[in-house]
């Protein structure tokens, strides 16, 4: 399970529909619990540095990703997953998206966006041995 506090909820929802009709990106920082719950304490947006067609595709900027990363050093938090939207499709990974795995512990949380609205969001994990993405709970916190 995935527990997503309001504001970072409200956060994904507010960069998928700014982002409209392109893909919107960012991290997401926390912790990963003993028992496979991530609990998240904020996100970090960053622009969508895909090349080519950003309407379907994403890419988080690497220097937010390293900035990040280095701010954390080996503290509570690291970055546990990352968010990013789909418009005009539907809120589940894509065969781009399953290509697109480089971080396999890394929860994906995908916002559906229809006609600029931000509708259902959902949360992934990759299952290498599958080859495939099983949907988590995404439960919302405070």
């Amino acid at each position: 399970m995935i527990f997503l506090p309001r504001a970072v909820f409200t956060h994904i929802a507010e960069a998928a529909e700014a982002a409209y009709p392109d893909e919107c990106c960012g991290l997401l920082v926390g912790r990963a619990e003993a028992t496979g719950d991530r609990l998240v304490t904020r996100a970090a947006a960053s622009p969508n540095v895909a090349e080519g067609n950003t309407r379907d595709s994403f890419l988080v900027d690497p220097k937010i990703q390293f900035d990040l990363m280095r701010e954390l050093g080996d503290g509570p938090e690291s970055i546990v997953g990352h968010y990013h939207s789909h418009p005009d499709h539907g809120a589940t990974p894509s065969e781009r998206d399953r290509r697109s795995v480089f971080y396999p512990d890394h929860v994906w949380v995908i916002v559906a966006v229809d006609g600029g609205r931000a509708g259902d969001m959902t949360a992934h994990l990759f299952d290498a041995g599958r080859g495939r993405f099983r949907e988590i709970p995404l439960r919302v916190t405070g």
